[in-house]
């Protein structure tokens, strides 16, 4: 099947140039390019293409406000261009916010050297965002925050805007729909307790990330460690959007951080992130990225990690994500006692990280996007 692509970007040079290499696959078909953002409106809505390519910075229209219209009128996939600024990472997370599944760095020296590399993961992510679920409805609004007397002497913090449900294009599965996995009904029990949560994540991650920290009341009894796939000048900026937004604190680990109940911890893009434990204390360890593993930061590094460090007392969380990090991970940590919980497929942008873990029978419990927060917020001690 020939995925569609709309093209919308203020530079010729740049429409020429993806157009050219997403057409050398012979999988994909550019059906029209736009140079504005009320152009790629008016064309998403009168083309439906499988995928639209969106450049941030345009005249007459902006790239974020672009997606807006384009979630509300006729959802499709958005896969946005950015900057490897921290500028271009706060414009990013706000498109993702908006409803882009996803994004790629803007960059032209390496598109105009034909770098073959590049090619290949521009074309591999089109393909793969043609499959995704663009503004996957969650299962319910987020759970409003506690009046202030119930709260701790924490600074308060925003609440988080309710994000517009849309409904989401036709999902093409990576597997058969009937080898999915059922998703499980709620364990309700007496809460457990955890020496860490750790909740990996990618495609999709950000916007469901902020959904289920928000979630958290400031006095959450357990450390939290958060390993998303993200670029080095990303992961400062999201760090800080999401302490601004949750009532926990959030920051970006650092080497030589201790796990703290309450404080959540960013694994640092381009590297690894891996826990250690000195007596019964969790220490952050941050370690050079290893161009032999696809993903800086890994799920299964740091999930490997902490089944070696905190065998049977950690609870790790996959949510949205393509491919397959942190099955392994999670294999390791259910075979040391710990729990697993992953997000399950109406609510997951792209069902590839969670269904793998699922389908390997790794899941204790399988649960909603919303239900997650609630569950931790409940069931963690």
């Amino acid at each position: 099947m020939t995925v569609s692509v709309l093209v919308v970007d203020d530079s010729g040079f740049f429409r020429k140039r993806l157009t050219e290499i997403l057409t050398a696959s012979g999988q994909i078909k550019v059906v029209g390019v736009a140079t504005n953002g009320r152009e790629g409106v008016e064309l998403a809505e009168k083309l439906k293409p499988d995928v639209i390519t969106m450049d941030y910075e345009m005249p007459v229209m902006d790239g974020i406000s672009a997606v807006r219209e384009i979630m509300k009128r006729h959802p499709a996939p958005v896969l946005m261009f950015s900057s490897l600024t921290y500028e271009g990472a706060r414009v990013t997370l706000d498109a993702l916010e908006a409803g882009a599944v996803d994004f790629l760095p803007k960059n032209f020296e390496e598109i105009a050297r034909d770098s073959s590399q590049l090619q290949k993961i521009l074309i591999e992510r089109v393909l793969d965002v043609a499959g995704s679920r663009p503004g996957a409805k969650p299962s319910a609004p987020p759970p409003k925050a506690p009046p202030p007397s119930s709260r701790s002497s924490a600074p308060a913090r925003r609440s988080v805007p309710e994000r517009p449900a849309v409904p989401g294009r036709p999902f093409r599965p990576s597997a058969p729909e009937s080898e999915a996995p059922a998703r499980r009904p709620i364990r309700r029990g007496p809460a457990k307790h955890y020496s860490v949560v750790a909740i990996g994540t990618s495609t999709g991650g950000p916007v469901a990330l902020q959904r289920v920290l928000t979630a958290l009341p400031a006095g959450f009894p357990a450390p939290v460690v958060l390993v998303q796939h993200m670029p080095a000048s990303f992961t400062p900026a999201f760090a800080e959007r999401l302490n601004k937004l949750c009532q926990i604190e959030v920051r970006q680990a650092e080497d030589g951080d201790m796990l703290k109940p309450g404080l959540a911890l960013l694994a640092p893009g381009g590297k690894q992130m891996m826990i250690e434990n000195r007596g019964g204390q969790g220490r952050v360890r941050i370690l050079p990225g290893d161009d032999r593993l696809n993903y800086k930061p890994c799920v299964d590094v740091t999930f490997g990690s902490l089944a070696r460090s905190f065998p049977g007392k950690t609870l790790g969380l996959i949510l949205t994500g393509m491919g397959s990090d942190g099955k392994e991970g999670c294999r390791l940590m259910k075979q040391s006692g710990s729990d697993i919980w992953s997000q399950d497929e109406k609510t997951s942008v792209i069902y590839g990280m969670p269904m793998a873990v699922a389908k390997a029978g790794l899941s204790d419990e399988i649960l909603a996007l919303d239900d997650i927060g609630t569950r931790l917020a409940d069931g963690v001690s």
